[in-house]
């Protein structure tokens, strides 16, 4: 537990009164994203299975920001502590390792989310040390984070491996914001999740999600997507693949 004025942060599983209140926050995520289909069928479900790994803030009766994270078995052949999927394979892996009551032997973050009332107010570093806190507390010795780089989007057409190594020439930490909390936190950049999320849709879904015509054949740029989207008129469909970036925090 860490206070600091009136914001206190806890697991969610020392609080679980709080957790039918975990979408309280006016957030900034993308529509496109929330129709990653793991994410639509698993994201509601982690903090009410993985409480002990994931945290909220509150503000007196406010929710103001939380952060979620799961253990997942690494070893198992196949697997790896930061596969190509990122996003997409940890949260896989981690409801279908607590199916089969398998050993867990990593953790990954999933997402910190701070309300758009409360963003600017330095949340986000002490949501990670929150989550870090919580990772290190159930015995593991790092912290995984397949990140999504905020200021990436800004930037669709460079390659994430080239965006990465941007940096800052007063200081050489990276250019983008997200990837700099990570790193003066004592995260270290280890490579590139070249597939995290895939959305996949319709041309009419796409025009629903984003507002977009989607009514020419190639890339697409999408306000707030990190990389085009591909549209084909042809077979009436258009794909996102996000890659992410894996930050590893040893504790």
């Amino acid at each position: 537990m860490t206070t600091d004025d009136d914001i206190l942060i806890t697991t969610f599983a020392e609080r679980p009164e709080l957790i039918p209140r975990m979408y309280d926050l006016h957030d900034t995520w993308p529509e496109f994203v929330q129709h990653d289909l793991l994410s639509a069928s698993l994201h509601s479900r982690v903090i009410r299975e993985f409480p002990e790994y994931c945290v909220v803030a509150t503000e007196g009766d406010q929710v103001v920001a939380r952060a979620m994270s799961v253990p997942f078995n690494s070893v198992l052949e196949g697997r790896e502590e930061t596969p190509d999927q990122g996003w997409d394979r940890v949260i896989a892996w981690a409801f279908r390792d607590r199916a089969l009551g398998l050993d867990v032997t990593a953790a990954s973050a999933l997402e910190i989310t701070v309300g758009t009332g409360h963003l600017g107010r330095g949340l986000s570093y002490r949501m990670l040390a929150a989550m870090r806190g919580a990772v290190a507390a159930r015995g593991h010795d790092a912290l995984l984070a397949p990140v999504r780089p905020n200021a990436k989007h800004l930037e669709p057409d460079t390659p994430m491996a080239e965006y990465v190594r941007l940096t800052r020439d007063e200081d050489g930490l990276p250019r983008d914001p997200w990837l700099r909390v990570h790193v003066r936190a004592g995260g270290v950049i280890e490579k590139v999740a070249p597939a995290s999320m895939t959305v996949s849709g319709s041309l009419e879904q796409w025009r629903k999600w984003t507002g977009l015509p989607f009514d020419a054949d190639g890339p697409v740029l999408v306000p707030d997507a990190l990389t085009p989207v591909l549209c084909s008129l042809a077979h009436d469909q258009a794909v996102y693949v996000e890659p992410n970036v894996w930050v590893r925090h040893r504790l």
